[in-house]
């Protein structure tokens, strides 16, 4: 089985590079058999009769493999045949005819066409013809008919046999196929596959053929003399297949429902469950009938998966009811949240390390694929650990699972899916093992959702998203039917899942809520915004993930480039349910908001640099960052997600526009302020300065400061570059640093740790100069968010760990450090 997929991932693999795609890459390339065309190939794109040679030699390598599974079919089939006249036989001569049936048969078939095809391809030149062949072939495809007439009953046959009879149970569990010929290994390799898994392997081949013919055409010149050889043997395989459609469809050969009706595929997708105390992805199939979770067996090309079905439950027998609280299972292992944001700094430095091998690259590809390969597990490592929100269901007669998932939007999709389903007069339905086999063995060709979302599988022609700063207005909604407590979410898909970005505050008791709140939401190559909109319900709940607001309604809008790095504000509506919610958005992109634009006014704080505003306000730390920490403390420091969630931009700016003036009423202003509004005021203060708080000068001495492995080396480093600073700046960062740790010391309460603090401002005290960015030769915005940020929050993390420092111990001591900064 791992030796097919192998082979048969060659094939797409160089289909794929052949059309600028790149999706997986598990180092297929390196295939003796293959590299040196494909180097060939890459080298003069038009030689497409070189393609037409890679595709061939694919299909060959594949032919081999089935030819192999047939004959370990027929090995048994001859003894079987022979004890069965004897007075001790292990199958009767119908059974053995009727689980054998035509097996032979197929084997000679493909047997005399590879033995045929082989010597074309190992002489290969422009003028050699396999139409021909391929015509033999598709004439004598009538035996299939014959096979797929008697597959359920063959399966069927062999199951009974094995319960009944243990010898034959356990020749049917161990097969052995031969694996691939090697020439430079005399040993064969072998591999042990069930017989109920090699029966199905004819039904899964019988369209491979055409399939290949539709490759060959494509890269056959249409003058050659084999175009029109395969043209017909293309067309004789598609009449074949059309005339028995019916059975080799997996949609009917799926079993049907229990009233008859056609079991039909109506939601498919990859979903985190947690079994027996861990996470594991998924891919649950939603049918007419039933629910149907299964696990994918790791292959070399996300094409070629298969599926092994865990568990199903008919839709008759499902609930969404509460988990009791003595169940484990609801007891969910979070990982901190550092650990989530230090990954996604990981897969974003690949990213930008994989776009400066594909602009240095000049023939190789080797690196590019084992950089591709390291963030798709990365990627797959994210998906997998970060969904926290609980999706549950139920078996009226006991039996429950659980699925994680990033949105809330999604979980709805979930579940308003099955429930739509659950309206029509369902009846319970039970699978025999062989049914389940063929429905488990039909989700390969009826999915819908073929691979992880995952940046790492797409092709880099597609849109990578925006980088940057979403400004969203939520202004009002209306269509409600009765008066209720109303409140909206957004959520941005970022990293191949979908997150919730901000909230708004609740208007209560009315049909036409009018929000007008503003937020800022920060993009990690988004392309798509959701709007959710809820009823407050006043519910407590046992799981501190569980939501239990009513949707009354969602939707989403693509996030176009065109359309929303306009300077302007862009006006939409979404509809939903009868519901129509009116919001305005504009972008900023990543790279205008590195830039630091000092503020043209004389007065104000915002933009204006730190020393002028300290010996302004005759103080050694601004008033705006001693005002802010102060009221945090006062009525934050206990506030989920401070520092983390965003405050309303409207408040932001109202506060920005205060401290700027410096009103009489701030102080008003801030003790009735939302607390996360005066956390990002604070935070929108140090991004705004002309320059980071850390300076332009220090910033590469702390990059190459923070490097260091020896940590008397680190120490005295890092301690001169505080030293290095100015008062006003040392000052402050001082000040911020002994309040970040106050915050950190709360961590049981809100969440927040060091490592958490360290990412939040980390990127913003310390960024590279716009000169050390033309430098690095960075163009990027995704290449400019991902340089150096992983050392960024390393070098205040290692500031916030470190024991108290004091500015006037720092200054005393004298510590030589012998490299100039």
């Amino acid at each position: 089985m791992e030796e097919e997929e192998e082979v048969l991932c060659y094939l797409d693999k160089v289909l794929e590079d052949e059309e600028g795609v790149c999706e997986d890459g598990e180092g297929e390339l390196d295939s003796p058999l293959l590299t040196p065309l494909h180097r060939h190939f890459k080298g003069d794109i038009e030689k497409g009769l070189e393609m037409k040679k890679l595709v061939l030699s694919g299909f060959l390598a594949s032919e081999e493999i089935y030819i192999n599974q047939l004959e370990a079919l027929i090995l048994p089939m001859r003894p079987l045949k022979a004890t069965a006249t004897t007075s001790q036989p292990v199958l009767t001569i119908q059974q053995v005819e009727t689980i054998f049936y035509k097996i032979q048969d197929i084997f000679e078939i493909h047997k005399e066409f590879y033995d045929a095809l082989l010597p074309h391809i190992q002489q290969w030149d422009d003028k050699v013809t396999v139409g021909h062949l391929f015509q033999k072939l598709a004439s004598q495809l009538g035996v299939y008919k014959a096979f797929v007439d008697n597959y359920k009953v063959a399966v069927e046959t062999a199951e009974k046999c094995s319960q009944a009879n243990t010898q034959f149970q356990k020749i049917s569990e161990n097969l052995k196929v031969k694996g691939p010929k090697d020439k430079e290994c005399s040993s064969t390799v072998t591999t042990t596959v069930t017989m109920e898994a090699l029966l199905y392997k004819p039904i899964d081949r019988v369209t491979r053929s055409t399939l290949v013919l539709h490759d060959l055409l494509k890269h056959t010149p249409k003058d050659h003399p084999d175009f029109p050889l395969l043209q017909d043997a293309l067309r004789i395989s598609q009449n074949f297949l059309s005339s028995i459609n019916e059975e080799i469809d997996p949609r009917r050969t799926a079993v049907t429902t229990p009233k008859g009706e056609a079991r039909q595929l109506m939601k498919d997708g990859f979903l985190v469950e947690v079994s027996e105390g861990s996470r594991k992805l998924r891919h649950v199939f939603l049918f007419t009938d039933l629910l149907l979770c299964a696990k994918m067996k790791k292959t070399s090309v996300g094409r070629h998966q298969q599926y092994e079905c865990k568990w199903y439950m008919p839709l008759a027998d499902l609930t969404f009811q509460t988990l009791d609280e003595s169940d484990t299972s609801a007891h969910i292992q979070v990982l901190p949240e550092h650990e989530i944001e230090e990954m996604k700094i990981k897969i974003s430095v690949l990213k930008n390390e994989i776009q400066k091998e594909k602009k240095a690259l000049k023939g190789q590809s080797r690196n590019v694929e084992r950089l591709r390969k390291k963030m798709n597990e990365q990627e797959s490592w994210l998906l997998l650990h970060s969904p926290t929100i609980p999706f549950r269901v139920h078996n009226k007669h006991g039996k429950s699972y659980l699925f994680l998932l990033s949105s809330d939007y999604e979980r709805s999709e979930w579940r308003e899916s099955i429930q739509k389903l659950q309206k029509k007069d369902l009846q319970v339905c039970v699978l025999s093992s062989v049914e389940l086999q063929v429905l488990t063995s039909s989700c390969f060709k009826l999915r819908t959702v073929h691979n992880i979302p995952v940046t790492s599988y797409k092709d880099d022609e597609e849109t990578p998203g925006l980088y940057g700063f979403l400004h969203v207005i939520v202004h009002s909604a209306k269509g409600f039917k009765e008066s209720a407590s109303l409140y909206c979410t957004l959520e941005v898909d970022s990293y191949g899942y979908f997150v919730s970005k901000a909230k708004t505050r609740v208007f209560r008791d009315t049909l036409e809520p009018q929000w007008n709140e503003e937020f800022e939401i920060e993009l990690e190559g988004s392309q798509c915004l959701r709007v959710l909109c809820y009823e407050n319900k006043t519910k407590l709940t046992k799981d501190d993930n569980e939501i239990v607001d009513r949707i009354m309604g969602k939707g989403q809008v693509k996030l176009d480039p065109q359309t929303v790095q306009s300077k302007n504000w862009h006006m939409d509506v979404i509809e939903m349910n009868g519901i129509k919610v009116e919001f305005s958005m504009k972008f900023t992109s990543r790279d205008l908001s590195l830039k630091r634009t000092p503020s043209k006014k004389q007065s104000g704080v915002f933009g204006v640099k730190i020393s002028v505003v300290t010996k302004r306000e005759r103080s050694k730390v601004p008033y705006i960052v001693r005002q802010c920490i102060e009221e945090v403390e006062k009525r934050g420091i206990d506030e989920v997600g401070i520092y983390r969630i965003s405050g309303v931009a409207t408040d932001i700016q109202a506060l920005k526009a205060a401290f700027d003036t410096n009103t009489k009423d701030i102080l008003m202003m801030l003790s009735d302020m939302d607390i996360n509004a005066i956390a990002g005021t604070l935070k929108l203060y140090f991004r705004e300065l002309p320059e980071p708080l850390l300076t332009d000068r220090l910033y590469p001495a702390f990059m190459e400061g923070i490097a260091l492995s020896d940590p008397a080396a680190k120490e005295n480093c890092m301690m001169h570059l505080l030293r290095s600073l100015p008062d006003p700046n040392l000052i402050t960062f001082l000040t911020l640093l002994e309040h970040l740790k106050r915050v950190a010391d709360k961590e049981p309460i809100n969440k927040m740790s060091l490592h958490n603090l360290a990412t939040v401002f980390g990127p913003t005290l310390l960024r590279p100069s716009e000169s050390e960015i033309s430098k690095a030769h960075i163009t990027l915005a995704s290449d400019i968010w991902s340089h150096d940020v992983m050392a960024q929050v390393q070098v205040l993390l290692y500031y916030l760990q470190h024991p108290p420092i004091s500015f006037a111990e720092l200054k005393r001591n004298t510590l030589y450090f012998s490299t100039d900064v």
